[in-house]
């Protein structure tokens, strides 16, 4: 996963209920494993208004830190900018502005808020893997010889 010369990066949004949990975790690791090629941005449809202390500690222990992340709703938030927008869960409702040519994705992750540790950091490395999956099927359609996804192409 290289960043693309004289591309702008793609913008990917990760929605979640609250902003404190889920989406906090895959746009900080979209935005590391995406070295610079991807802009990742999280909200949610209710956000809690702060990233709950387990969220910092199991993305800490990845040597992640959330710095410049805060919780926060889809009004914060480009929408309409959007190449991706991933709902985490299946309670999650991401309307998309009327004419949208991005991509949508829905995941079901599970969400820990509430939870133990040991089920964020289930949570943390599923999202880890999803994410992962995600920016390699894009690093292949921009690989080097491929004009690389257009908005509204996937």
């Amino acid at each position: 996963m290289g960043e693309a010369a004289g591309r702008r990066p793609l913008n990917i949004l990760f929605v979640c209920v609250g902003n404190s949990c889920r989406s906090q975790m895959a746009e900080a690791l979209a935005n590391h494993l995406g070295e610079g090629w991807v802009r990742a941005w999280s909200a949610g449809s209710h956000p809690l208004g702060e990233i709950t202390p387990e969220t910092y500690e199991v993305m800490a222990e990845k040597g992640i830190l959330l710095e410049g992340q805060w919780s926060k709703g889809l009004r914060d938030v480009p929408v309409a900018e959007m190449d991706i927008v991933v709902g985490m869960g299946c309670e999650v409702v991401c309307p998309v502005p009327a004419g949208f040519q991005g991509r949508v994705i829905e995941w079901n992750i599970p969400d820990p808020y509430s939870r133990d540790l040991a089920f964020f950091r289930s949570v943390r490395d599923l999202i880890e893997r999803q994410v992962t999956a995600l920016l390699s099927d894009l690093d292949v359609s921009a690989a080097p010889g491929s004009a690389g996804p257009e908005r509204g192409s996937w």
